[in-house]
């Protein structure tokens, strides 16, 4: 893969994690600030770092399945390596302006 394609593959697999939404809350994980990294090898491989907002969330593996499901459907990606991670912990200050705004902090 070039420079170029290895952007645009990361680029789409950020839209599809803007398509997973938290099941308790009504905002996408990605603006959620759940995502901590995106990255795409040579080899076609994503690479997703994660957490969650909490470590006891009752929903954590059908989240963390749905996340790999869709971005090894992604075009440009043949396989997902996720690592779910609490360090640093989930807070507020990690969502995005459009999160906050939807969720009623600004």
């Amino acid at each position: 893969m070039t420079t170029q394609e290895i952007q645009e593959t990361e680029a789409r697999i950020v839209g599809v994690l803007k398509s997973i939404f938290d099941p308790e809350i009504p905002v996408n994980i990605y603006d959620l600030g759940l995502i901590y990294e995106v990255r795409v090898d040579e080899d076609e491989i994503a690479h997703i770092t994660m957490t969650l907002t909490a470590p006891s969330c009752p929903m954590a593996e059908d989240l963390v399945e749905e996340v790999k499901y869709k971005v090894a459907g992604t075009r440009g990606v043949k396989e997902c390596d996720l690592i779910l991670t609490f360090n640093p912990p989930w807070d507020r200050s990690m969502l995005t302006e459009e999160a906050k705004l939807e969720l009623g902090f600004l």
